[in-house]
């Protein structure tokens, strides 16, 4: 654990020792604010929740998150750092989660900064706010699942930009996989038990799911294990890459 919190402070420093984070909050909070208020309309629509707000939060973390995990391991291998971490008494496990863990609290940092406008909503009008709590929860964990797949993608290639659109397909995909539009294809030729597996996998309706309220044990399972089978497969990347 003490590796772990030295880890995650080397990489928090690491983040706001350049402009990069305070561009990454900045884009954040002004993007959230514009599809919130502007596209959905969150006072004109009368009611006391903030949907508005968290419906698209899929949507932009689909392009502001690889941002932040296209840089989590191929800047160290850019650098030449790689070969000095993993010369270091430290196990592969506990680099990728004091990398991962600090790329989460940063995102979160940004999360967290959004609160003037459950303040405002709450002064507006009375709303839920244990749908509010809930909504928050399930953002993070989203970012998480995110995150994940792109700490992933960024071990394994050196090119940034490569791991940007790679984390950025792949997240797509996990978003799209429960739309109706796409499980039709599937009917097409696959069985319906198979349908289902594919359905389940959607990060938007497990998502959307935590977004109502309802903190049910299989959409926050399925986000822990989808943030536990990426760093997994994450420690074999970098074990593989270790020589590159």
């Amino acid at each position: 654990m003490n590796h772990i919190g030295a880890i995650i402070r080397r990489e928090l420093h690491s983040y706001f020792a350049t402009p990069i984070a305070y561009v990454f909050i900045v884009i954040f909070l002004v993007m959230s604010g514009v599809f919130a208020f502007y596209f959905g309309s969150l006072y004109e629509r009368g009611q006391a929740d903030l949907l508005p707000f968290f419906n698209y939060h899929p949507w932009l973390y689909l392009f502001l998150v690889p941002a932040v995990a296209m840089r989590i391991w191929s800047e160290e291998r850019n650098s030449g750092n790689i070969e000095l971490l993993m010369t270091l008494p430290v196990k592969r496990l506990t680099w990728v989660l004091g990398k991962f863990l600090a790329a989460w609290l940063f995102v979160g940092l940004a999360l967290l900064l959004t609160f003037p406008i459950v303040i405002s909503i709450n002064y507006l009008g009375d709303p839920d706010n244990g749908v509010i709590v809930a909504s928050y929860m399930g953002s993070f964990l989203l970012a998480g699942a995110f995150l994940a797949i792109g700490s992933c993608l960024s071990a394994a290639t050196k090119n940034q930009v490569i791991a940007f659109i790679l984390t950025v397909v792949i997240c797509f995909l996990f978003l799209l996989s429960g739309f109706p539009m796409v499980l039709a294809f599937f009917k097409l030729f696959l069985p319906q038990f198979m349908v289902d597996v594919v359905a389940s996998t959607s990060f938007l309706s497990h998502y959307t799911s935590i977004t109502k309220g309802v903190l049910d044990l299989g959409d926050l399972g399925y986000f822990a294990l989808t943030i536990g089978v990426w760093l997994y497969a994450t420690v074999l990347v970098v074990d593989m890459k270790k020589g590159d």
